[in-house]
C-alpha cells in the first residue's frame, strides 16, 4: 500500500517512513503544499498523512482541493492544532481521520489500517477471488487450503489486481504502485513482468492459472470467475 507524507518537520516526517516502511507500506514524502499538489495530481495514494501547518501555505486548503478533483484517497490529519473546532473544520472538508501531535506510531499505522480497510476492502480482513483468499491483518495468502509464499512485491501485485478485478491495469501504473515516483525515472518497466511471471507460476501450482491474463500493449487483468 502506498503512503504519501505531507509533513514539513524532516525528522518526524522521516521517522514516519521508518516505521511504516517496516510494515511493508510505499511511503513518499512531501514538505510543502507546492510539492504535495503535484504529487497528489499526479499518482495514487492509498492514504495520506496531511499536516495542516505547512511552509507555503495550509494543508486544509491542499485537502479542499483533492476533494474538489473527486479524489476520495483516505486522508489523515495530524497536527499540533489541538481544538474541537480544528478537528470539526478538517472532517468537514474531508479528512477520513485527525490525530493530535505527538502521537504514537502504531496508532498511525492502526488509523491508516482501519481507512484503507474501509474504503477498499468493506470492513473486511480477508479478501476472496477465484479461490484466493488474503488476509490483510496477518499478510498471507491461500489458494484453496494452501498457504503460498510470495515475496512483498509479489504480495502488492495480487493484492492490487484483485483490488481493481476485470480490469486492464498497465504496466505503468502498477510500476507506480509498486515504486512510487521512481516509476518515471526507469528507462522501462520491465520489472513488472517478471513479478507477474513469477505470480502466476506460484498460483498455477495451486491450480489457479487463469486468472491473470495479459492484455497484449496494454497490461494485465484479474479476471474474477
Amino acid at each position: 500500500m502506498k503512503i504519501l507524507i505531507i509533513e514539513d518537520e524532516k525528522e518526524l516526517s522521516d521517522n514516519i517512513v521508518t516505521f511504516l516502511s517496516s510494515e511493508n507500506y510505499l511511503c513518499e514524502q512531501a514538505f510543502t503544499c507546492a510539492d504535495a499538489k503535484m504529487k497528489v495530481n499526479l499518482y495514487e495514494y492509498d492514504c495520506v498523512i496531511l499536516d495542516l501547518m505547512l511552509p507555503d501555505g495550509n494543508g486544509l486548503d491542499l485537502l479542499r482541493n483533492i476533494r474538489n478533483n473527486h479524489n476520495q484517497v483516505g486522508v489523515i490529519i495530524v497536527s499540533a492544532k489541538d481544538s474541537i473546532n480544528d478537528k470539526i473544520i478538517g472532517l468537514e472538508v474531508g479528512a477520513d481521520d485527525y490525530l493530535s501531535k505527538p502521537f504514537s506510531l502504531p496508532e498511525l499505522k492502526t488509523r491508516i489500517y482501519a481507512i484503507i480497510r474501509r474504503k477498499q476492502f468493506n470492513t473486511n480482513n480477508l479478501m476472496y477471488s477465484n479461490g484466493v483468499t488474503i488476509d490483510l491483518l496477518k499478510k498471507t495468502v491461500k489458494v484453496g487450503p494452501n498457504i503460498i509464499t510470495l515475496t512483498r512485491t509479489e504480495y502488492e501485485l495480487l493484492l492490487f489486481l484483485i483490488s481493481n478485478k476485470n480490469k486492464v491495469i498497465s504496466k505503468l501504473s502498477m510500476a507506480e504502485h509498486l515504486t512510487g515516483e521512481m516509476a518515471d525515472m526507469l528507462d522501462n518497466h520491465n520489472f513488472v513482468y517478471t513479478h507477474i511471471k513469477n505470480l502466476k507460476a506460484k498460483l498455477a501450482m495451486n491450480g489457479c492459472s487463469e486468472c491473470i491474463k495479459n492484455i497484449y500493449g496494454t497490461g494485465y487483468k484479474w479476471v474474477e470467475e
